[in-house]
């Protein structure tokens, strides 16, 4: 079994020792020469995931179509701003009638797409039925490490998802299947918005319980989207709706609730990307998508328009937390 992963970033260097577990070749396809020479000389990503070891049975390559001949799966890891470019790169090397599985969690600026719409989008009819995405609780850095959890894979073709889980489930990670793909896009994307308002609130010294607070309040607006837009509800309460969204906004190796906790020390976003050394981070691309989308369904989406106007608008962090959990109590007591 050949398989291939597209993004030599942590989380696709971390699916790919996942992978490694049941594959007898692994390709790591990746536009960074020196995390390829670390990977093929070392077995280690020392860009990313420096001292965790990878399998032998992954070879990194910059060569697209040496990384795609073959593969009887296609993991796509790439940023979501870059999907597009990168799967017009892809086209004329793919494999058809193989799973190509998404791991982005973001919706689209401009054509506010989920990822699987994306890449419906950018690819012909005949790959459609085989798109499929994973979702849930995942720090790469623990995955890597094969510590345990559980995710969601999902697909419209029930078959598709199955064939995925068989060649993700190991000892450490186990996998659920679904058919709810926009229930599981739309919590993996909104959670990245919630986990930067949490960031907020505790930088600027709430506590725990309006962290719990929030998350709760996070969790009901992303199900109020997610149903609008046809989504089983009890979707957003399993792996990829509540429980993404408890790691991310509790979790220190969250870069969301990162840049979240330096905005609330009124530091200028592009300061704090440019310290974590990172051009972009989902959640400020999927604030202005969720904007986007909540005025084009009719859907309020308060902690996300109040993250917004913080990203995007300039409003100090501060005004923008309070009159979150201001409107909260206000509601509460209508």
């Amino acid at each position: 079994m050949r398989v291939c992963v597209l993004g030599s970033g942590p989380f696709g260097t971390s699916l790919a020792n996942v992978l490694a577990v049941h594959c007898d070749q692994v390709w790591l396809w990746g536009r960074n020469e020196q995390v390829v020479a670390s990977v093929n000389a070392r077995h280690e990503n020392g860009v990313y995931l420096a001292g965790i070891p990878l399998s032998p049975r992954i070879r990194a390559t910059l060569s697209m179509e040496e990384a795609l001949e073959g593969a009887r799966l296609v993991v796509s890891a790439v940023p979501s701003h870059v999907t597009r470019e990168v799967m017009r790169a892809a086209l004329p090397h793919l494999p058809s009638g193989v799973p190509l599985l998404t791991v982005s969690k973001a919706l689209e600026n401009g054509t506010l797409f989920t990822m699987t719409q994306l890449l419906e989008d950018c690819l012909p009819p005949s790959f459609h039925p085989f798109i499929a995405l994973l979702s849930g609780p995942s720090f790469a850095q623990e995955l890597a490490r094969r510590q345990p959890t559980t995710v969601t894979i999902a697909a419209r073709d029930e078959q598709v998802a199955r064939d995925c889980q068989r060649l993700f489930q190991t000892e450490t990670l186990r996998t659920y299947t679904t058919t709810d793909v926009i229930g599981v896009e739309i919590g993996g994307a909104l959670k990245n918005v919630i986990a930067l308002a949490v960031g907020m609130t505790e930088g600027l010294g709430f506590g725990f319980n309006t962290r719990a607070s929030l998350i709760t309040w996070g969790l009901e607006e992303i199900s109020r989207l997610a149903v609008h837009l046809g989504a089983n509800p009890r979707t957003l309460s399993g792996l990829s709706g509540m429980g993404d969204l408890v790691l991310t906004c509790t979790g220190e190796l969250s870069r969301s609730w990162q840049v979240g906790f330096e905005l609330a020390r009124d530091r200028a976003l592009e300061d704090i990307l440019r310290s974590i050394k990172k051009p972009s981070i989902e959640g400020v691309k999927t604030a202005l998508s969720a904007h986007a989308l909540s005025q084009r369904t009719g859907v309020e989406l308060p902690i996300c328009h109040q993250v917004y106007l913080v990203t995007h608008q300039g409003k100090r962090a501060r005004d923008a937390m309070t009159e979150v959990v201001e409107r909260q109590f206000r509601e509460a007591a209508a």
